[in-house]
């Protein structure tokens, strides 16, 4: 068991933690551990008893006074402003008490080490460990977490020369009062948790907030793909707090990285630099992963690392779990796993990569369906639709894509398969991007993901 995360500003103070899935059990660990008097909850009681059987003392906060109290750590996923506030952080708030994150308290429990964060509607995981990777290939001691899966205070601790790198969502970027990135990523912004936020301008504020407090000798990267993001860019610019460094996939931009063709370029010198035709890096299919790549080709810049030793790193990556992941290969259709594509917009890289598609779509669907994907649907022979969006999307592709309502996963595979195979396509591909949430028939995108693994992995047939 590695070394864990202190916090010596909360030495003898009342914390409150709402939240007790797994970044609120590492909260309220490290607090605990730190020295804090934690006072901590959860409404669901199964979770208030996995708590208590760690040591983790559980008191109502509805009924609590809050004053006096360091803060209120809450967990992202429970509301505090919109569509509804939850009771609690409504109390807090009217104590004066401030709502944090585990990511806050990680900063102010390593305030030497550096700060990697990375934002945007999509891309962020993919982005995340690929920067990790570049950085753990040239040696530096790093720690990867935050919306990726490993809570921040899981996190072991660094100090003066490591850093730290973390998926930032915009729930996250809410309760982070003082944090300061020393790099700070935007990918893109489409529409996303917009109830949430009460609609975009609020989505994209909390986006923006990945910036605040940065200073010149920060450093903001930018992809400027999409117009919420250049406007971003060029606020930044104007304002001229920190370094600002663009980054694109689709157009040559001077003074920063970008991809044109599949090329990497690197502009940061003014030189116009090639550094590698992305088409040779296998984990890194499309133009979405071509942003994600220039993204951490400039973070890693940063860092005074060759374009070289970038280049090895790109070509080692060994990609996530659930983002275009090859499953298999079997009598020559290839199964992908995107199940990570949970909108329309993450849909919609996927289905630009191939064009002899498969494609096994729905779930919990979100707010605008399928309506944009309308441009890429001549990539689709058939789709296959399961759960709750299956009569709305439906709709939407009757007349444009040939479509079976299989219902749930294990018979859309099934269909999905016969009808792949009987392609005699030489590009066959059965894609897994539901572009809905998973939570009308899976706990989460990865359960769905891991059940599409394993009825690929059932499938009879030769392997490539």
């Amino acid at each position: 068991m590695g070394e864990s995360i202190r916090i010596p500003s909360v030495e003898k103070e009342r914390v409150a933690v709402l939240g007790l899935a797994r970044s609120g059990l590492a909260a309220a660990a490290a607090l605990a551990t730190s020295g804090a008097e934690v006072w901590a909850w959860d409404d669901d009681a199964a979770k208030r008893e996995r708590a208590a059987s760690k040591g983790i003392i559980c008191r109502d906060l509805a009924e609590a006074d809050l004053s006096g109290f360091l803060g209120l750590v809450i967990s992202p996923g429970i509301p505090h402003t919109h569509p509804k506030p939850h009771p609690v952080a409504v109390r807090a708030k009217a104590a004066g008490v401030p709502l944090l994150s585990d990511v806050e308290l990680l900063g102010r429990a390593c305030p030497q080490a550096r700060f990697i964060g990375i934002t945007g509607t999509n891309g962020k995981s993919t982005t995340t460990t690929l920067i990790g990777h570049l950085l753990k290939e040239t040696g530096r001691p790093i720690q990867v977490g935050g919306n990726l899966g490993v809570p921040a205070l899981s996190l072991a601790p660094l100090g003066k020369g490591g850093i730290y790198v973390l998926e930032m969502s915009s729930y996250q970027l809410e309760l982070i009062p003082r944090l300061v990135f020393d790099v700070s990523v935007l990918l893109n912004i489409a529409p996303d948790h917009l109830d949430r936020h009460g609609g975009m301008p609020g989505y994209i504020a909390a986006k923006r907030r990945i910036f605040e407090r940065q200073d010149s000798e920060d450093t903001a990267v930018v992809a400027i793909d999409d117009p919420e993001s250049e406007a971003i860019y060029d606020d930044l610019v104007a304002n001229g707090r920190q370094h600002v460094m663009p980054v694109s996939a689709t157009r040559m931009v001077m003074g920063g990285v970008f991809v044109e063709d599949g090329l990497l370029t690197d502009d940061t010198g003014g030189w116009g630099t090639p550094v590698l035709d992305l088409r040779l890096a296998p984990t890194l299919p499309g133009r979405h992963n071509w942003q994600n790549a220039a993204a951490a080709y400039a973070v890693a810049s940063q860092f005074e690392i060759g374009h070289r030793a970038i280049a090895r790193s790109f070509i080692t990556y060994p990609g996530l779990a659930h983002r275009q992941e090859r499953v298999a290969t079997i009598d020559g259709v290839t199964y992908v796993n995107d199940s990570k594509a949970t909108n329309a917009d993450a849909a919609s890289k996927a289905l630009a990569c191939y064009d002899a598609i498969y494609w096994i779509a729905g779930g919990r669907a979100k707010e605008g369906g399928i309506e944009s994907l309308i441009p890429l649907f001549p990539n689709v022979r058939h789709a296959f639709l399961i759960g709750e969006a299956t009569d709305s999307f439906a709709r939407t592709l009757d007349g444009r894509v040939p479509y079976t309502r299989s219902g749930d996963l294990s018979s859309a595979v099934a269909a999905a398969a016969a009808k792949a195979r009987a392609d005699k396509s030489a590009n066959a591909i059965v894609l897994l991007s539901p572009a809905c949430a998973s939570f009308d028939q899976f706990a989460d995108f990865e359960a769905r993901g891991e059940t599409f693994r394993g009825l690929v992995d059932a499938l009879p047939g030769d392997r490539a």
